[in-house]
């Protein structure tokens, strides 16, 4: 099940976008090695939780969220992982984990890593765990407006 909102808004903004099916992949580095790219082309979405409101921090694939830094740039006293149930229904159009990059379609604040910002495109998950939407970051970067940040640790 793709995230029809994601087709519809890259197409309402006239965006250029491949979609690409593959085999089922749940992890963003398996999805990496499905679509044969890099995983710092692959934009992970991790959900946190910053002071109980939700909040979306895309990275590359191969690293992970450090807390720290994120507690320190969100401001929120209590900034942890967002548990599944606590935003499933916020992506009703999507499979459990299959969340895109795209939190402004859902009202969640996007912040995208610099590490990522610096590749020339992104390789996403469009809502589903075997149909993945690339584009330039240029393009994600003008319609999702992302607060750029340093929010990772050490590629694992």
């Amino acid at each position: 099940m793709a995230a029809t909102k994601v087709h519809q808004f890259l197409d309402e903004h006239g965006v250029s976008y491949d979609v690409e099916t593959h085999e089922r992949a749940v992890s963003a580095q398996r999805l990496a090695a499905s679509e044969h790219v890099s995983g710092w082309d692959v934009a992970k979405p991790v959900m946190l939780s910053v002071s109980g409101q939700l909040a979306m921090v895309v990275v590359p694939a191969p690293v992970e969220v450090d807390l720290s830094k994120a507690h320190n740039l969100l401001g929120g006293n209590d900034v942890r992982l967002a548990r599944e149930d606590e935003f499933a229904q916020v992506f009703d159009d999507c499979e459990e984990g299959a969340e895109p990059p795209f939190g402004n379609l859902y009202g969640v604040p996007v912040f995208l890593d610099g590490k990522l910002r610096e590749r020339p495109r992104m390789v996403c998950r469009d809502g589903s765990h075997i149909e993945t939407v690339t584009v330039a970051t240029e393009d994600f970067v003008r319609l999702v407006r992302p607060e750029i940040v340093d929010i990772t640790g050490e590629a694992h």
